[in-house]
């Protein structure tokens, strides 16, 4: 009776030292759990200290938040006049102001519709996970293009900003994941033909830089068409950012498959399963949830990489920022574009990769 009276009451020395909980604790886990975390510390608070301050000052203290014009700014803190005037911009580019409700209601179906997948209760997550992949593409073009409905069109050259980056994005990294796929197993094959093309088409993707690749889409893939046929610049850039990202996909798929135990692939053949069955109900599910993080590292850097797209023409986010710092009327403040540009592609990135640790905690892959 007496131990129990001790256990249960706070007051008794069974109680855990202060120091081991709370943020105590914490920071004595975290930060000074040895001297040379202790050094690394004091160290990384010396340098956030000295840098903070004057960053706060610029960008938050001495600022400019109102005006319309550069006479706005008095020259001692940043000017967020700037990113004040262009912001429409930054974010449609030259796609007309009284059209730009399309834009906005295609972006605004794509989060409605996408709110049930993040519902565990809700039974129709395949009707959607079908709408999206199929249905709302071919409503975003007729939305985003015009010319029907009594819409007028709108031509992709006027399509711009970060408008255009997470068309560019979204296009790469719904079509590379299965293209991706279909390589890796292609490279695995046993079919030497099969496997052959597959190695030749993933080491050629990826020893070529994004750069190059872009610039044959733009420049030499009109040579090799037919005289009159022609494809748009975007539509090429789409198939090369496609290509691209797939080949490194493919490796990343491929390293899944390798972890997958030999005998998984036998237990799956000796009760009858087929080739595709046993790939798409036994070795893809466990092969996909072992490289969540390859996968979504992959998927933000084609999200970093759509921004080489500026140098064949098309004003994506990061190219319309070059055309705002440019302006006769605002020459000088490229400092606040940048770090405007930096924090919105942070917060994107930051999603992604918070998102990637949601589904690795969901599906569990560390004890797998």
């Amino acid at each position: 009776m007496s131990q129990y009276n001790l256990i249960d009451n706070p007051n008794s020395s069974n109680r855990p030292p202060v120091i081991n909980v709370g943020i105590i604790g914490w920071l004595r886990h975290n930060l000074f759990s040895s001297w040379t975390n202790t050094v690394l510390t004091v160290v990384a608070a010396g340098i956030i200290y000295s840098l903070f301050p004057p960053l706060f000052q610029w960008a938050i203290l001495d600022a400019d938040w109102s005006g319309v014009s550069r006479e706005s700014c008095t020259g001692k803190g940043a000017c967020w006049v700037f990113i004040k005037t262009w912001f429409w911009h930054l974010i449609f580019g030259l796609y007309p102001v009284d059209e730009r409700w399309r834009v906005v209601l295609a972006f605004g179906i794509l989060i409605v519709a996408s709110i049930p997948l993040f519902i565990p209760w809700f039974k129709y997550k395949a009707l959607v996970g079908v709408f999206l992949l199929i249905g709302f593409p071919v409503l975003a073009y007729f939305l985003f293009v015009g010319d029907i409905l009594g819409m007028p069109l709108v031509e992709t050259p006027l399509w711009g900003g970060l408008f255009l980056t997470l068309v560019i994005a979204g296009c790469g990294i719904v079509l590379s994941l299965p293209l991706g796929i279909l390589l890796a197993l292609a490279r695995r094959s046993s079919m030497p033909v099969l496997r052959g093309l597959s190695v030749a088409f993933i080491e050629l993707w990826r020893g070529v830089p994004l750069i190059t690749v872009l610039f044959m889409a733009s420049v030499m893939f009109p040579l090799f068409l037919p005289e009159g046929v022609n494809f748009d610049k975007l539509l090429r850039a789409l198939i090369a950012v496609t290509l691209f990202s797939a080949a490194y996909m493919a490796e990343v798929v491929r390293g899944g498959l390798q972890a997958i135990p030999r005998g998984q692939y036998e237990a799956a053949q000796s009760v009858g399963l087929s080739y595709w069955r046993m790939m798409t109900f036994v070795i893809l599910p466990q092969a996909l949830k072992h490289v969540i993080p390859g996968i979504v590292n992959s998927f933000i850097a084609l999200f970093k990489d759509t921004t080489l797209v500026a140098i064949i023409g098309l004003f994506d986010f990061l190219g319309m920022l070059q055309v705002a710092r440019s302006d006769p009327d605002w020459l000088g403040f490229a400092p606040e574009g940048y770090v405007f540009g930096g924090l919105v592609f942070w917060i994107f990135c930051f999603g992604m990769s918070r998102y990637s640790q949601y589904l690795e905690k969901e599906f569990r892959t560390e004890s797998q």
